[in-house]
């Protein structure tokens, strides 16, 4: 039991294996910074906040991210 990490789904991006949950708020945090620099939100602004509108956009897989590790290993082999 203790050597499996514990995931918490409202804190996880849909498409990551590892479940992360520093990935999903660096993730989040980059997404919240462009809709504070103007770009727009895919889903509909229910609530103004452009923190909670990056996670909720980031919780649906609606942000594309790039795993700058997978990349590397996949280049080195």
């Amino acid at each position: 039991m203790a050597d499996k990490p514990r995931t918490n789904a409202m804190y996880s991006i849909p498409d990551d294996n590892a479940a992360s949950t520093y990935r999903f708020i660096i993730v989040a945090a980059k997404r919240a910074r462009q809709l504070q620099n103007g770009q727009r939100s895919v889903l509909p602004a229910t609530n103004k906040k452009p923190t909670v509108l990056a996670m909720e956009e980031v919780r649906r897989g609606l942000v594309p991210y790039t795993d700058l590790e997978l990349q590397q290993q996949a280049s080195a082999e």
